[in-house]
């Protein structure tokens, strides 16, 4: 592989976030797949082409050739906000398509991204499943939980990264990339936010009788949890693709912007997301903190260019991950 000149497939590409990352790695996108139609329109106008259906009908023999296999695969059996499901679930289960194309194209790398919490069902094992296929497959594999935060996001999302290499280099998943942004980077004026991102008065008058006693400033992001309990932050919790229309309020009065989302996910400017405002929600929540994905990315190919391999000593001792 020519870590100046290569190309990947994007597997379960959503809207592309991933692919931004990976291009902006000096990658370029040879093939990329997507089962929701409205993600497959955004996409389609981001990039100038329609990723292919569902990735189960896709022969791998119809995969192109590729350096490194990307995707994010489906995660709500693998959320804490889910079932918990697991492998025994169809989304979860999807897992498999991967694997099938990562054992007949062999490509040089894969970088895998899903839930936090993957690493905790069944006291593990399911990853520990997921490893060893993964492994089983040809790959050296390490694996972290990254935070949003630590990418210059305000934004609390934290997810499970996982990378392979046919090579046993000298890699490690980075924790950060130094930069910050907060919320006043993020939030438009209220004067340039139309009425329809307000909450509705009981709303309002509800989440101001849940703080009355705390301090309360500006700007925060006001979370209503599973329990209703409700808390002020000075940056949003994960963005969630089907959750309660009221779960995050900026200031406790509105609903994020399409335009916020984005910033929160770290989406280029002019990027758009087609559909309804319900739709939008969900296609920004199913996406990923691209600067995160970049910051892997990019150490993918410093690690390739490098091509620095383990000695044995290391090969034994040097952990995997969290």
């Amino acid at each position: 592989m020519d870590p100046d000149d290569f190309t990947f497939i994007d597997l379960f590409a959503g809207i592309g976030g991933i692919r931004i990352a990976f291009e902006r790695a000096g990658g370029e996108c040879v093939f990329s797949s997507e089962i929701d139609d409205m993600a497959r329109q955004t996409y389609e106008e981001a990039f100038g082409e329609v990723p292919h259906g569902d990735i189960k009908e896709i022969p791998a023999s119809e995969v192109p050739d590729h350096d490194i296999l990307v995707g994010g695969w489906p995660c709500p059996s693998f959320s804490i906000m889910g079932d918990k499901e697991g492998m025994d679930d169809e989304r979860g289960a999807l897992f498999f398509e991967i694997e099938r194309i990562l054992k007949e194209k062999q490509p040089h790398a894969f970088m895998l991204e899903n839930v936090k919490h993957l690493k905790g069902i069944d006291g593990g094992e399911v990853y520990e499943f997921i490893e060893s296929r993964l492994e089983d497959a040809g790959y050296h594999v390490s694996s972290k939980v990254l935070n949003a935060l630590d990418f210059g996001l305000p934004q609390k999302r934290e997810r499970t990264i996982i990378v392979g290499f046919k090579e046993n280099y000298k890699f490690r998943i980075p924790e950060r990339n130094g930069e910050s942004r907060d919320l006043d980077d993020v939030l438009l004026d209220d004067a340039d936010v139309d009425e329809e991102y307000e909450a509705t008065d009981y709303i309002k008058e509800k989440r101001q009788d849940a703080v009355k006693d705390e301090h309360v400033f500006s700007p925060s992001v006001w979370h209503e949890n599973r329990s209703g309990n409700i808390s002020m932050l000075p940056y949003s919790c994960a963005l969630r693709a089907n959750a309660s229309h009221n779960y995050l309020l900026v200031n406790g009065k509105r609903h994020f912007t399409p335009r916020e989302m984005l910033r929160l996910q770290g989406f280029p400017e002019d990027f758009e997301v087609t559909g309804a405002y319900t739709r939008i929600r969900e296609q920004v929540g199913n996406s990923v903190p691209v600067p995160m994905i970049e910051a892997v990315a990019k150490e993918m190919i410093r690690t390739i260019r490098r091509g620095e391999i383990k000695d044995d000593t290391q090969q034994a001792t040097l952990p995997t991950g969290e």
